[in-house]
């Protein structure tokens, strides 16, 4: 029987992330510095893949969010009830350690983190990410996420299409 190579969990205390290195130090400082205050404010959950116990392989974050219904698309704002917003979950952050690129780590994170969404009991319509570049973009896409027609870096994937 093959082990799992990575475990999903919530950041805890006893995770290392001082080695974490994305290649993208925003990312790296938030996982070092910021993501723990983040957590005990209650603007964010962190969900961390581990590998031989406590080393974080890749991370990404999730909060509450809300899309306006101007703002999608007309195909599926007409699906919808009229109310100004749809409830959404923003995946804030997503990134994966250079060490372990290429080993389909960042779409592993991101289904995960539609599951969670979509088993989620607070009801939310879709989720959501703001792409930092147009490679980030590209792999949200190639995911099956749509732009928003106005903003293409912000992209959804309806949580029931999941």
């Amino acid at each position: 029987m093959s082990r799992a190579p990575f475990l999903l969990a919530p950041l805890d205390v006893a995770h290392d992330r001082s080695g974490f290195n994305s290649n993208s130090e925003p990312l790296n400082r938030y996982l070092r510095e910021q993501v723990t205050q983040d957590i005990r404010r209650r603007v964010a959950a962190c969900f961390v893949a581990l590998a031989d116990g406590q080393r974080i392989t890749g991370y990404y974050t999730l909060a509450s969010a809300s899309l306006l219904l101007a703002d999608l698309p007309a195909s599926t704002g007409k699906k919808l009830p009229r109310y100004p917003t749809v409830p959404a979950v923003r995946m804030g952050r997503l990134a994966v350690d250079q060490a372990f690129k290429g080993q389909g780590l960042g779409g592993a994170l991101l289904a995960d983190a539609l599951d969670r969404a979509a088993r989620s009991e607070i009801a939310a319509f879709a989720l959501m990410v703001d792409a930092k570049d147009e490679a980030a973009a590209d792999f949200y896409q190639h995911h099956g996420f749509i732009a928003l027609p106005d903003a293409p870096r912000t992209l959804f994937l309806p949580l029931a299409s999941f």
